[in-house]
C-alpha cells in the first residue's frame, strides 16, 4: 500500500497549480488551509519535515501578549487577543484557558498596583473572554503555589490566557491535514532547488531529500513562508522587499514537574524581561532567553542553560536547586522578527523590537512574503495571504470561518456515544483521542475494533495507544521516527532519551518506517 506522502509527491510531478507554498511551518499551514477551504489550487512543501524549525519551538502559549503592553503595542495586542478569543472557541479540546500567576518582588520593574491596572486593561482589550484577573497578596500566593519563593515578594497577579496540552507542532499539522483533505499538494522533506519565472508560471524544481529524487512544478504564484530563511529564499526568487527579519533565539528548558502543574508561573529575570514556568504534562517548561543572533540555526549553550536556571532557583523554593541533570529537554528556536530592510537595528533596544508580522507583495513576480508571525496570530495570517492572493489575480471563493477548528459539537457526541456503547477504550483516552484526531479518532477506534492488541498503551503519560502510532504512520506524513517523538507528539520532549532510544525499535514497526531516529 503506497504511503500518503508517496502517493501526494507522485501528484506534485508536472501539477500546475494557483499558489505554491514554501515553508511547512505554521504560517505556511495555514495558508495552506485557508486556500484550500477558498476554492484555491494550492502545493506546500517544506526541506524538513512540517514544523520542523521555529513552529516547533514555541512555549505552547495562545495569549495576546500581556507582556507586549511594556512597550504600547495596544493594536498588537488587541489583535493577537482577538485571535486568541478565536482559537479558544474553534478548539476547545486543543486551546485551553490556563491561568498566568505573576510573581512581584522588590527588584520587579513595576509596582503590583500597576501591574493590576495593566491586567485589567488587557482584559478589556480582549473582550472580556478570560477570567477576571486579581491582584493578590504575598500570603495568598504561597498558599496557591507553596514552591514560590515569597520571602522577597510585594504581592502577585492572577490572570488570564490560554496553551496547547499537546505540542505546537501537532497543531500546525492540523492545518496541514485539513489542507491535504482539501485537496492541498503537501510534502515534507522536500527542497526547492530551482525556481524560474516566464512572466505567467514559475517554474519550481524540486528534490527529495530522503531519496534524492526531483520533480516539477508550475504555479501561478508563490508564497514565502519560510519565516527565518525568508530573506535568503527571496533573494533565490529575485524578489526585493521593504522589510527584513532579524534573529531572536529563544531557549526553553523541559523539567521535572514544578508546583501543581496547574498554572503558568510568571516572574520578571534578571534582565527585567518576563520569564515562565509553563505546564507541559507532567513536566514542566522554563524560560525563555531573548538573544540576538545572525544565524538561524542556533543551538543551546552552557550559557543559556546556566541563565534559565538560575532565574528559577533564584524565584523558587525548591527542595534541592535544579541542576542541568535535571533537564529532560530543551527547545532552541529563532523568532523572526521584522525590521526594515533599510534600517539599522545594531543600536536599537532588542526587547523593543515589534513582534507584529508583515505582509508584502512582488507584483512583477507573483511572490507574497510573510514576515514574521506568531501562533496566535496566525487566523490572521492566513486571511491576509488569502487577501494578498488576490491583488495579484488569484480568484477565490468567500472564506468563512469553517476553514479552521473541530469538528461540530453534534460529531463529538456521536464519537462519544459510540465509546459508551461499545467500551473499547475509557472516557479519559477518548478525551485524548478526540482532542488529537478529531473525527479521525474513529478510525483509531476502527483499529482497536479489528484487533484488540493495538488498545495498548505505548506510554501512560501522556497516554499513547499503539493504534494511534498506527493511525500516525499511515495518515500523517511520518516519514522518519522523529517527525512522530518530536512533531505528531511531543514524547522527545517529556521522554528521557534512553528509554525513547530502547522502544525506538517497537515504534518504528508500528510507524511503518526506518528503525532509527533523525
Amino acid at each position: 500500500m503506497a504511503r500518503q506522502r508517496d502517493l501526494l509527491l507522485d501528484k506534485i510531478n508536472d501539477a500546475t497549480v494557483d499558489v505554491a507554498i514554501i515553508g511547512g511551518g505554521i504560517n505556511g499551514a495555514v495558508t495552506a488551509a485557508a486556500l484550500s477551504a477558498a476554492g484555491v489550487s494550492a502545493a506546500l512543501f517544506d526541506r524538513g519535515d512540517f514544523s520542523s524549525f521555529t513552529s516547533q519551538e514555541s512555549s505552547n502559549l495562545v495569549w495576546g501578549g500581556f507582556k507586549y503592553m511594556q512597550s504600547y503595542e495596544f493594536r498588537l495586542v488587541r489583535k493577537l487577543c482577538q485571535s486568541r478569543n478565536r482559537l479558544i472557541d474553534a478548539y476547545p479540546s486543543q486551546v485551553e484557558p490556563v491561568e498566568f500567576l505573576a510573581t512581584f518582588d522588590t527588584k520587579s520593574p513595576y509596582p503590583v498596583w500597576l501591574a493590576g491596572l495593566g491586567a485589567v486593561a488587557y482584559w478589556a482589550i480582549g473582550n472580556f473572554q478570560t477570567a477576571r484577573p486579581r491582584v493578590l497578596r504575598s500570603g495568598t500566593i504561597e498558599e496557591i503555589e507553596p514552591v514560590i519563593d515569597t520571602a522577597n515578594a510585594k504581592g502577585g497577579l492572577l490572570y488570564a490566557d490560554a496553551y496547547l496540552p499537546d505540542n505546537d507542532a501537532r497543531f500546525t499539522f492540523g492545518f496541514i491535514k485539513r489542507a491535504i483533505d482539501r485537496g492541498v499538494l503537501a510534502a515534507n522533506y522536500t527542497e526547492v532547488v530551482g525556481a524560474e519565472f516566464d512572466e505567467k508560471l514559475w517554474t519550481v524544481k524540486l528534490r527529495d531529500v530522503l531519496d534524492g529524487s526531483e520533480r516539477t512544478l508550475r504555479a501561478r504564484t508563490i508564497v514565502n513562508a519560510t519565516g527565518p530563511f525568508l530573506d535568503g529564499m527571496n533573494e533565490r526568487l529575485e524578489v526585493t522587499t521593504r522589510h527584513r527579519i532579524a534573529h531572536s533565539k529563544g531557549v526553553h528548558l523541559v523539567v521535572p514537574k514544578i508546583g501543581s502543574g496547574k498554572r503558568v508561573f510568571a516572574f520578571f529575570d534578571e534582565d527585567e524581561r518576563l520569564y515562565y514556568v509553563i505546564p507541559m504534562g507532567d513536566r514542566s517548561v522554563i524560560g525563555t532567553t531573548d538573544t540576538r543572533v545572525d544565524d538561524p540555526n542556533t543551538e543551546v549553550t552552557a550559557e543559556d542553560r546556566d541563565f534559565v536556571l538560575r532565574q528559577i532557583n533564584t524565584r523558587l523554593d525548591l527542595d534541592s536547586p535544579l541542576t542541568v541533570d535535571d533537564i529532560i529537554a530543551e527547545r532552541c528556536g529563532v523568532r523572526p522578527l521584522v525590521v526594515e530592510a533599510s534600517s539599522n537595528h545594531e543600536d536599537t533596544d532588542w526587547l523593543q523590537l515589534s513582534r507584529k508580522h508583515e505582509i508584502e507583495i512582488d507584483r512583477n513576480r507573483g511572490v507574497v512574503s510573510i514576515f514574521g508571525g506568531k501562533l496566535t496570530d496566525c487566523l490572521n495570517v492566513g486571511e491576509e495571504v488569502l487577501d494578498a492572493l488576490a491583488e495579484l489575480g488569484i480568484q477565490s471563493n468567500r472564506l468563512d470561518d469553517s476553514w479552521f477548528g473541530e469538528p461540530p459539537a453534534s460529531d463529538r457526541s456521536k464519537f462519544f456515544a459510540r465509546i459508551h456503547a461499545n467500551e473499547h477504550v475509557d472516557d479519559d483516552t477518548a478525551e485524548l483521542l478526540w482532542r488529537r484526531y478529531g473525527n479521525r479518532a474513529n478510525y483509531v477506534v476502527d483499529r482497536i475494533v479489528a484487533d484488540p492488541a493495538l488498545a495498548e498503551a505505548m506510554w501512560e503519560e501522556p497516554r499513547y495507544l499503539k493504534a494511534e502510532l498506527v493511525e500516525i504512520g499511515e495518515h500523517e506524513m511520518i516519514a522518519r521516527v522523529d517527525d512522530f517523538l518530536r512533531r505528531r507528539t511531543s514524547l522527545s520532549l517529556t521522554e528521557h532519551g534512553d528509554e525513547l532510544n530502547d522502544r525506538i525499535p517497537e515504534i518504528s514497526e508500528l510507524l511503518g518506517v526506518t528503525p532509527a531516529p533523525a
